[in-house]
């Protein structure tokens, strides 16, 4: 007890010494207005820090039940999802730090702390798309601490390698046994030493955001000058855009996980329970229809159903009438190949790296694995167009979610005379149809369970990649150009970022994607 008292008097003596240079800022009421506010007081003050209350000066929203929702369904199961929903109307009752305590509990309690990785590979995609402001916020000060009521482990992935935030204020969840049990640290205990010599070292000017006064974290409260903002002023923002190559965020978000596509709010996520009976039945039907039925017939009962399906250009013509076609698309969900035959409206075959059993039964046409052995994809690929079979593969090895493309294998190029770039967009309103650390074999369910999944198929001129090779190109630079076409028609950026980049991402062993920065866009 003594030791606590004698570090809030230090985190106090701390806190007065720096008041007199530490206003904080209003965030204005319209979103134009907003933007030239903060940059009427931030004009001047480029390389300053910043302070920023997490829920009450970043995100749109202060409420912290749809991310304690995300880590209960992603790194728990539907019934622990089931549960804390069902508690909500308690929650509402409860005191602001009582809620985020008994949430914490219901999300955390019991699961390995070894193995969560939802903070890294699942929240930052939902906090980039509830960031209001930032793009004036980073433009003109340095974001120096980020503080946060929910628990590090949600917060710290996002703010420190998407945002370069120095200093993560936060709480601790305590762990025993190598589980998490929900409960938090108290806040003297969270790092405090380590805080209080953070904060020693700022220099000059420091600005601070956050909410109302009742709800601000006491290293905010201590501002000479509080002006606030309310729950009204901050549903007026606009979240921060995603733009082309990532502009507004220090790192661009390449990579997350999880099977939530949406925001859990409470009512989003009633929604989606109310949902599942009638999306599983839904599954059932569409899965016969494709299995079952041809092309032509399942393809209209498909859109019957809710699946939208459009082909944007039909495939040329092809040059030479020698052996099978090769189809190179890019790789959104495992039902690529699938839609591709769709559209063209005859049977082809699949080339893959690894599909589960189940994927590979269920699949209504013929696949064909590779070894991830260079002469031996060439060999097995070289027979299948030998004997006229058409070849759909998808060259970066992986799914991605984002408007990106990772880098395409070059050994397509190496095969036949020509190839078609097929430009492939899915679009999916609650559930993910890939995952990167869950089970696979459920992928094409999960799309399929959407009220209304999205595919568009385009086919682009062929490309004589034969003739290139025997000019003296690469086979890379090739690849590269099919690449680039492909990036194109979809508007795009191609990277070259590859699978083992996405699964290090994801699995939390080696890093972010930052380590390659050199790769986000190729010359």
């Amino acid at each position: 007890m003594a030791s606590k008292t004698f570090l809030s008097k230090s985190f106090l003596s701390v806190y007065r010494s720096l008041r007199s240079n530490w206003p904080l800022l209003s965030l204005h009421r319209s979103s134009k207005d907003h933007h030239h506010h903060l940059k009427t007081h931030l004009s001047g003050l480029s390389g300053k820090p910043l302070v920023v209350d997490v829920e009450g000066g970043l995100l749109r929203s202060s409420s912290t039940f749809p991310y304690f929702m995300l880590v209960a369904l992603e790194a728990g199961s539907i019934l622990r999802g089931l549960l804390l929903l069902l508690l909500y109307p308690l929650l509402c009752c409860l005191t602001r730090e009582l809620a985020i305590q008994a949430m914490a509990v219901v999300a955390f309690a019991g699961i390995k702390e070894e193995k969560f990785r939802a903070g890294r590979a699942v929240l930052p995609k939902f906090f980039h798309e509830a960031t209001a402001g930032l793009e004036v916020l980073t433009s003109e000060a340095k974001i120096k601490m980020c503080i946060s009521r929910m628990p590090r482990v949600m917060v710290e992935g996002f703010l420190k390698e998407y945002l370069q935030v120095e200093i993560v204020v936060a709480r601790e969840l305590k762990v025993f046994a190598g589980y998490y049990t929900g409960l938090m640290e108290e806040e003297e205990e969270a790092g405090g030493v380590v805080l209080m010599e953070e904060m020693e070292s700022l220099h000059g000017s420091i600005l601070g955001f956050g909410r109302s006064k009742s709800s601000l974290h006491p290293l905010l409260s201590q501002c000479k000058e509080v002006q606030l903002v309310s729950e009204a002023e901050k549903r007026k923002w606009h979240g921060v855009p995603r733009p082309s190559g990532g502009a507004t965020f220090p790192n661009p978000l390449v990579f997350h996980d999880g099977r939530m596509a949406f925001l859990p709010t409470p009512a989003a996520t009633l929604a989606m329970f109310l949902w599942l009976p009638f999306a599983l039945a839904l599954v059932l039907l569409r899965c016969l229809l494709f299995l079952c039925l041809p092309y032509s017939i399942s393809v209209p009962l498909g859109a019957v159903t809710g699946v939208t399906n459009r082909l944007l250009r039909a495939p040329s013509p092809r040059q030479d009438g020698f052996g099978g076609r090769l189809y190179v698309c890019n790789h959104r969900t495992l039902l690529d190949p699938i839609y591709v035959s769709g559209a063209l409206n005859r049977p082809v075959v699949a080339v893959t790296y690894s599909v589960s059993p189940v994927s590979e039964a269920l699949s209504p046409i013929r696949t064909a694995r590779l070894a991830r052995d260079k002469e031996e994809d060439r060999r097995r690929m070289g027979r299948l167009l030998g004997r006229g079979d058409d070849l759909v593969v998808c060259p970066e090895g992986t799914t991605c979610r984002e408007p990106y493309l990772l880098r395409f294998s070059p050994l397509f190029a190496e095969l036949a005379e020509e190839v078609v770039p097929v430009a492939l967009s899915a679009g999916v309103t609650m559930f993910y149809g890939t995952t990167a650390s869950g089970f696979k074999c459920f992928d094409p369910f999960y799309f399929l369970a959407n009220p209304w999944p999205r595919y568009e198929v385009e086919f682009l001129p062929a490309v004589a990649t034969g003739a290139m090779v025997r000019e003296g190109r690469s086979s890379c630079e090739v690849a590269n150009l099919v690449q680039g076409k492909i990036g194109a028609a979809l508007g795009f950026q191609c990277t070259a970022l590859t699978r083992k980049d996405k699964y290090l991402m994801l699995a939390g062993n080696e890093g972010v994607v930052e380590q390659k920065k050199d790769n986000w866009q190729r010359s």
